[in-house]
């Protein structure tokens, strides 16, 4: 086992990160906290493959469960709604835990939960996407989407533990790991050009699995580093939205089911890519390398969209300021920064990498 601390003063916690942690859940989390009782979130695929587990490694800890339906539909106001009523209905109290056991759209679920019930009560994370052990669990971002747009109501709530047992990572489908790459490609090409390049030299799921201790542990260290340095996303912690812009449009453009996360941020991160190219600013030929590398962990990059589609997006972009949005574009592979544009520079520049693609 892994361990990571997030310092962030009297709101630091650790990330536990390694095979077989799910199993000792209640022993890591007694360590950090003593709850009377806990209400865990989680949806049915997670249940039907891993409830029994949970539910023995939590021992004589007393806990509700409600199972909610998988995918991003899940993150609405309606199911927002059906778990705090059934935390009221359980009787969670401040000094109780809110468990939060599935990828990234319960983890964003729950902890919004936990950020506005009773006005906030203690919550841990057990991600079990790779998407979600590497980027959505860490951090204390939660939100809901609209269907206005994805994450327009949250808050910031950290959670007082993380477990990530990467063991659970070998039972996701292939779309979801491939989803999951997604977000570690995107940590390579914001920050560390060295592990770009190790993913480059492992370029498939098979390749790659002897490593997934190493990668869990090195994104988390890299948004930990962000995330201490700006906890609220006033200005470094933007740079984590590389490839969101676009790819939030293009999760948005098929209604949140045509495409997971993970295959919006990929799209997204070669069209910034092309922005910063198309300015003079990104090397040439760095769309093709994020492209290839992608491709060859399974995510769809032969898909294109319509300029207009993608900018009717853009405004809703949280990185927006009244008329200038903030783009993240790449100085070169593992080098990273924030670059403002006035929201119809940005639509004239969808406008020329769509075109010219």
């Amino acid at each position: 086992m892994k361990t990571l601390t997030v310092g962030l003063q009297e709101r630091a916690y650790a990330i536990q990160i390694g095979g077989g942690l799910l199993d000792r859940a209640g022993e890591l989390i007694a360590a950090v906290s003593a709850p009377a009782m806990a209400v865990v979130l989680t949806d049915d695929h997670v249940w039907a493959l891993y409830g029994k587990r949970l539910e023995t490694a939590l021992g004589d800890l007393p806990h509700r469960v409600l199972v909610l339906p998988h995918g991003e539909q899940t993150k609405c106001v309606d199911q927002y709604a059906r778990c705090l009523s059934f935390c009221a209905e359980s009787g969670l109290s401040r000094g109780d835990l809110l468990l939060a056991f599935g990828g990234g759209v319960i983890g964003d679920l729950a902890g919004f939960v936990a950020a506005t019930y009773m006005r906030g009560v203690r919550f841990v994370q057990i991600p079990t996407t790779l998407l979600a052990q590497v980027d959505s669990a860490v951090g204390g971002k939660t939100a809901i989407d609209l269907p206005e747009g994805k994450n327009l109501v949250g808050a910031f709530h950290q959670p007082s533990l993380v477990i990530a047992d990467t063991d659970l990572l070998q039972s996701l489908p292939p779309r979801e790991q491939a989803g999951g790459m997604a977000e570690v490609i995107k940590y390579g090409a914001l920050f560390d050009a060295t592990f770009f390049e190790l993913l480059e030299a492992h370029p498939t799921w098979e390749a790659a699995t002897p490593l997934l201790d190493e990668i869990v542990y090195r994104c988390c260290d890299l948004k930990r580093q962000v995330v201490e340095q700006d906890e609220r996303d006033n200005g470094a912690r933007q740079l984590l939205n590389f490839g969101h812009t676009y790819g939030h449009a293009i999760e948005a453009i098929g209604g949140y089911s045509a495409y997971v996360h993970g295959e919006g941020v990929a799209l997204g991160m070669v069209l910034a890519a092309k922005v910063g190219i198309f300015q003079n600013i990104t090397p040439i030929g760095t769309d093709d390398r994020l492209e290839s590398l992608c491709d060859s962990f399974g995510l769809p990059m032969t898909e294109r969209f319509a300029a207009e589609a993608l900018n009717a997006h853009l405004a809703l972009d949280k990185k927006r300021d009244k008329q200038t949005l903030r783009l993240v574009l790449l100085r070169n592979i593992g080098e990273s920064f924030l670059h403002a544009v006035t929201l119809e520079e940005a639509y004239a520049l969808t406008e020329e990498i769509v075109h010219a693609d």
